[in-house]
């Protein structure tokens, strides 16, 4: 009985583990830098945990963290608005470290806005 304990608290511990490393908090992003320009979208993914979208900035392809899906469908932002060639204006925060990626405070399409934090 002993042994299983053991083993069930290495895999909470895995777990927990993961998640923190897989969380995409906004203390990886330079909330000093405000990026504020309009796009379109190349590419969009609409799952859990976060929407994900492509776009072009200055030239480079970049990835956009948007947020969860439950979140955007409450605000009325679905997976057929942002999709391929869908054009946007996006507020972003560009990550610390990794180039061409950025994190998504808002999103317009069609003029509309749509908070995602």
């Amino acid at each position: 009985m002993n042994y299983l304990k053991q083993i069930s608290l290495a895999i909470l511990c895995f777990f927990c583990l993961s998640f923190t490393f897989f969380h995409h908090g906004w203390a990886d992003y330079d909330q000093k830098k405000v990026l504020d320009f309009k796009s379109t979208i190349e590419e969009s993914v609409y799952e859990n945990p976060h929407a994900l979208a492509k776009v072009k900035y200055k030239g480079k392809l970049w990835l956009v963290y948007l947020a969860p899906t439950s979140r955007m469908t409450d605000r009325g932002l679905t997976a057929d608005m942002i999709k391929k060639g869908t054009p946007v204006r996006l507020v972003a925060y560009p990550h610390k470290t990794k180039k061409e990626e950025m994190r998504a405070e808002r999103i317009y399409v069609d003029t509309v806005k749509y908070e995602l934090r």
